[in-house]
């Protein structure tokens, strides 16, 4: 009886037990029902940024600048003048900017400037004149070109040339002859006469450096009434007529064919359309400010001075230099 009553006791426990874990288990599963399965959310996309409109971008810009003032002196927009669609036409633009900018215009005066050489003065002082200024203009071109694409300051490429002499040579450049030429006129014609020794007074004295170029018109100037010339025949197209200055050509002449006897380079002469009387034919050298000139280069390898003496009826020019130059000039 006692071992019936616990074995009924021990299996009713054991069913207990049971029905404890199975209610444990169906908690677990129902809680794990409950779980909200929340769906993946796809990745954030930062959105695509968008090309700039045509409009919107900056243009190019190319500054062109003065190298001695920092001043820009032309602000060009490739894109404007073709340079994107038409190279060519674009770079004949440049060019015959960059020949304006050099050379002048009727508006506006170039950046060339011709050497006005040193003088002396009557008290052996040096009278300072202007250095030569080249424009190298194809290489303007070339520097436009490349900024053209992406923009930016351009320098103007200026060459700035001094006088080729040293300043303790001049105490000495009259020393020795190497050129002279003599030509005569008639001194009763006064006006004639007058413009002769004003434009000799022009050129006397002058230094010519190692590698300097002179030009009659940039050293005598204005052959015009407002300097103190005066009317006097002159050639034009092979007429006689009246005009002011008339006569400066026998100076010009003169001059060439005294700087004729040493080894220069000339650079531009002309010959008058009718013969004249002060030197033989061929032998002439006409002169006009703002025409015609005359102009020479020294390659002799010395620096020269010329000596102009006016007197009655007579002009003289002399070629001189030191003694010790003497040995180094090139004929």
């Amino acid at each position: 009886m006692f071992k019936t009553k616990r074995a009924i006791s021990v299996l009713l426990i054991g069913c207990l037990l049971a029905l404890t874990g199975c209610n444990e288990k169906t908690a677990i599963n129902s809680e794990e029902h409950e779980k909200v399965i929340e769906p993946q959310k796809p990745p954030v996309q930062k959105p695509q940024e968008q090309p700039q409109k045509e409009e919107d971008k900056q243009p190019v810009v190319v500054n062109v600048i003065d190298p001695n003032t920092r001043t820009i002196i032309k602000t060009f927009l490739p894109q404007e003048l073709g340079f994107a669609n038409n190279l060519d036409a674009y770079k004949q633009k440049l060019t015959q900017w960059a020949k304006d900018l050099a050379r002048g215009t009727e508006k506006a005066e170039g950046y060339d400037q011709r050497m006005i050489l040193d003088k002396i003065d009557v008290n052996g002082q040096i009278i300072k004149g202007k250095p030569q200024i080249i424009l190298d203009e194809a290489e303007l071109v070339n520097r436009v070109l490349m900024a053209s694409a992406v923009g930016g300051d351009v320098e103007l490429p200026l060459t700035v040339r001094e006088s080729g002499y040293k300043p303790e040579d001049t105490a000495h450049l009259s020393e020795v002859a190497v050129g002279s030429y003599t030509t005569y006129f008639n001194s009763g014609v006064v006006g004639r006469s007058k413009n002769i020794e004003l434009s000799a007074i022009a050129i006397n004295n002058v230094i010519i450096g190692i590698g300097d170029s002179f030009s009659f018109n940039t050293t005598v100037g204005p052959s015009d009434a407002a300097h103190g010339y005066q009317p006097a025949k002159e050639i034009v197209n092979k007429k006689m007529v009246m005009g002011i200055g008339g006569g400066i050509c026998q100076t010009s002449s003169t001059l060439f064919n005294a700087i004729d006897q040493v080894g220069v380079s000339y650079v531009e002469k002309h010959h008058h359309s009718l013969s004249v009387g002060y030197v033989p034919q061929g032998r002439d050298a006409t002169v006009s400010y703002g025409g015609p000139d005359f102009r020479f280069q020294n390659t002799t390898g010395a620096p020269l001075l010329i000596k102009a003496i006016y007197s009655q009826g007579k002009l003289t020019v002399e070629i001189r230099t030191s003694t010790a130059y003497k040995s180094q000039l090139k004929r």
